[in-house]
């Protein structure tokens, strides 16, 4: 897919005018909270307070943990956008459908899983042969979770929804916000993809680096087509393949 900078100067459906600071502050307010940090942190307390113990007693994460902690965020982070939205006067279709097909997006979708597989395992291939001590974690610690297909079907929900569906509608909405009153496109594809990275450090700072040149990624294919479903099947399907790679390592 080529790639037009141009792209990411088209004009945002946003008001006329330079941005008062009463709405860059407020844009920023609700970046902050859809960062995905607040919301994950106060649902991983509340399930603490209610004795949902992340670890086992041998010290592995808790897949069910795990998975309360995603879709309970994934419910929690939808209703936050939504009601930023509908703040704002903003209709979720316009920022996260646009005007095209959503069958015809998810069709497109579907070739750019390729294009994301290649990018992850092409960064990944260049850091370890040029700077292999960013390789600092040896095993991916999600691989550890499956431990029966019943825990790769949940794993891959969690994936699905968690992962491609929750984090490219967030990436939409991040992006319309500094788009609109905090900077403009290029600074959101930075600033959102830099924080995607850093989501993943857990899985060693290359996993980091990979991740966040995914994030920009799929943040200029939003930008580009203004509909989160190409990029939406994209994420979820290279989700969807890293799993089965994890199954196969395992196995």
């Amino acid at each position: 897919m080529e790639f037009d900078s141009t792209a990411l100067e088209q004009p945002p459906a946003a008001p006329v005018g330079r941005p008062t600071l009463e709405q860059r502050a407020t844009a920023f307010i609700e970046v902050v909270l859809c960062s995905d940090f607040p919301t994950q942190i106060l649902v991983a307390l509340t399930l603490a307070a209610f004795g949902f113990a992340p670890q086992s007693e041998d010290g592995h994460l808790r897949l069910g943990f795990v998975a309360a902690l995603s879709m309970i965020d994934t419910a929690l982070l939808v209703g936050l956008m939504w009601l930023f939205l509908a703040a704002r006067g903003d209709h979720p279709r316009d920022v996260f459908l646009g005007e095209r097909s959503p069958v015809l997006e998810a069709r497109a979708g579907v070739p750019m899983i390729v294009v994301a597989f290649a990018i992850a395992a092409g960064v990944l291939l260049t850091i370890r042969a040029i700077a292999p001590s960013l390789h600092n974690v040896a095993d991916n610690p999600f691989q550890q979770l499956m431990r029966s297909p019943t825990d790769a079907v949940l794993f891959a929900l969690v994936a699905v929804v968690a992962g491609g569906v929750r984090e490219e509608l967030q990436r939409a909405f991040l992006l319309n916000r500094f788009e609109r009153w905090l900077g403009g496109s290029t600074v959101g594809v930075i600033v959102a993809s830099a924080a995607f990275g850093a989501g993943h450090l857990q899985q060693g700072v290359d996993a980091a680096l990979a991740t966040g040149l995914l994030g920009a990624y799929w943040a200029i294919v939003y930008l580009r087509r203004r509909s989160v479903v190409a990029p939406m099947v994209s994420h979820a399907g290279f989700n969807l393949l890293q799993l089965v790679q994890l199954m196969a390592l395992g196995g």
